[in-house]
């Protein structure tokens, strides 16, 4: 009785829980409804919320719904707005679901997506590409080919330094990205030298912009971020218990070092396509994860599709201040995320300990 008492309890436990879960994840995507709608309706031209809903709706199949906009103002929603909005969400979901899972593989609560080199290695291809490239290399595709190029090399750099010596753990990996990264910083440092008459032009890539984007960027990246983030999702129960310990996870059957090397490949594929044409947008996958843990818990299983859902639309938000706040001027979106994540993160620290992964 007792026994069955007991299991009966849990059983409840568990069902509230997995309630809750839905709930956070119907609210997150409500969330991200309304900073899409906002992304859309953001402009110089002003655009009515039901005209901007009914010419999305008109783009359904089958719905019969007709775009109350003229074809101009059609033009700008649809090649201007949507374009950004939607690489915002795209960018911001990968780069917090990236951060969450590097925290968890690492169970270090201050790892981001940038931990083994990806920035420095995407910032170095972009010097080069800017530096030695054709004329425009940064409005054409040479400039996101060569950082994601770069991204790659210094992650591959760091994973084959980490494993080459007699310690192979996650804090040697952890080593061998920052070693990494500060060499490719120096060579970038070293190019940027060489040719003074790219620094604009490079640091206005790295402080990171959406304001270039259209539906080829969408396009580009679309695939890589799909099958990053499914991949991520699917680690999450393996995630949970990576978080008890590598010798605890191995005693329950879990094979830690492939789990580690397929979460930490697809969560750098993914932050490398997305840094490849946004360029290095900091914080998002450090303060939304830690927020979302303040908030719903630690589980992984709710955590990566709250860190999706919620990095997509603080980007998208984060990217409207961006063009707003000095227009007709517009803010590069890395420091806009940078003004408001580093207080949050100076709070957690001042208040709290540190929500371990």
């Amino acid at each position: 009785m007792a026994e069955s008492a007991e299991l009966r309890l849990t059983g409840l436990r568990a069902a509230r829980a997995r309630g809750r879960g839905w709930l956070w994840v119907s609210g997150a995507g409500a969330l991200l409804l309304l900073a899409v709608l906002v992304g859309a309706l953001v402009g110089p031209v002003h655009l009515g919320p039901g005209a901007v809903v009914q010419a999305l709706l008109s783009r359904v199949p089958f719905l019969g719904v007709h775009s109350p906009l003229s074809r101009s103002d059609d033009a700008i929603l649809v090649q201007l707005r949507l374009p950004r909005v939607v690489l915002g969400c795209l960018v911001g979901g990968m780069l917090a679901s990236a951060g969450a899972a590097y925290q968890g593989v690492f169970r270090n609560p201050l790892a981001d997506p940038y931990l083994l080199g990806v920035a420095a290695g995407a910032g170095l291809g972009a010097t080069l590409a800017v530096a030695y490239g054709p004329a425009g290399a940064s409005t054409s595709g040479v400039l996101p080919l060569a950082a994601f190029a770069g991204a790659a090399v210094a992650v591959v750099a760091a994973y084959l330094l980490g494993r080459s010596g007699r310690s192979r753990g996650a804090a040697t990996l952890v080593l061998a990205g920052v070693v990494v990264a500060a060499f490719f910083t120096a060579m970038q440092t070293f190019v940027q030298q060489q040719h003074a008459d790219t620094l604009q032009e490079v640091y206005s890539w790295i402080l990171g912009r959406l304001s270039t984007s259209g539906w080829h960027e969408v396009a580009l990246v679309s695939p890589y971020i799909a099958v990053s983030a499914t991949v991520l999702l699917l680690h999450g129960r393996l995630l949970d218990v990576l978080s008890v310990g590598d010798e605890e996870a191995q005693s329950l059957g879990v094979n830690v070092r492939l789990v580690r090397l397929l979460v930490i490949a697809a969560a750098t594929v993914g932050t490398a396509a997305a840094v490849a044409v946004s360029g290095l947008i900091g914080f998002v996958g450090i303060i939304v994860p830690h927020a979302i843990r303040l908030l719903a818990g630690p589980s992984y299983r709710l955590l990566l599709p709250l860190s999706v859902l919620c990095g997509a639309a603080f980007l998208v938000l984060a990217d409207v201040l961006a063009r707003t706040a000095l227009s007709p001027a517009e803010l590069p979106i890395g420091v806009v995320t940078a003004f408001f994540g580093a207080p949050f993160f100076a709070v957690v620290l001042h208040t709290s300990r540190l929500v371990e992964p």
